[in-house]
């Protein structure tokens, strides 16, 4: 036999080394993990449940998911070991470290005055605005002639009878 005929062979056997060696390294990281738990650390389960650890044993922990709510799963059912910011930033809602380049609500602290707000809200009341108000009587006989104008421009209705048909 040649080299070209047992080359397939060679590069399918080697790339299932590597698979299952990568597989491995990952069952053995989540392994270490689940040794790593401790009472009092979060959890997270494969399911999703969010969880407290009580008590830890050699192939069960026990969790506390709620008031007077006790669990006991298996160690291969935790999915993850949560930092306590973590934990508590997805269960309690609680954000330990706010960043400083948040996005506020408004945008009145995004524009920079040299004026103080006091002083810049008096200078504005000092000016008037011309709206471009018009007088009453102006107002209506404008309107009254756009009601017209409309009125002619309008065919008029009928109630259904057509002689096109």
């Amino acid at each position: 036999m040649s080299l070209v005929t047992l080359l397939p062979f060679i590069v399918l056997i080697g790339a299932m080394f590597l698979m299952t060696r990568s597989a491995k390294k990952k069952q053995q990281q989540a392994a270490d993990m689940r040794n790593q738990m401790q009472p009092g650390s979060g959890i997270r389960t494969i399911g999703g449940m969010y969880a407290t650890v009580k008590e830890v044993g050699e192939d069960t922990v026990l969790v506390d998911a709620g008031p007077g709510v006790e669990l006991l799963f298996a160690k291969n059912a935790i999915g993850a070991v949560l930092s306590d910011d973590e934990y508590n930033r997805i269960v309690h809602g609680i954000e330990h470290d706010l960043k400083t380049d948040v996005v506020p609500d408004d945008a009145s602290s995004l524009t920079e005055t040299d004026e103080p707000a006091d002083e810049a809200a008096a200078a504005s009341d000092d000016k008037s605005v011309d709206l471009g108000k018009k007088d009453e009587s102006a107002d209506e006989a404008e309107t009254s002639e756009a009601a017209e104008a409309k009125t002619d421009d309008e065919p008029k209705k009928t109630d259904g009878d057509s002689d096109a048909k």
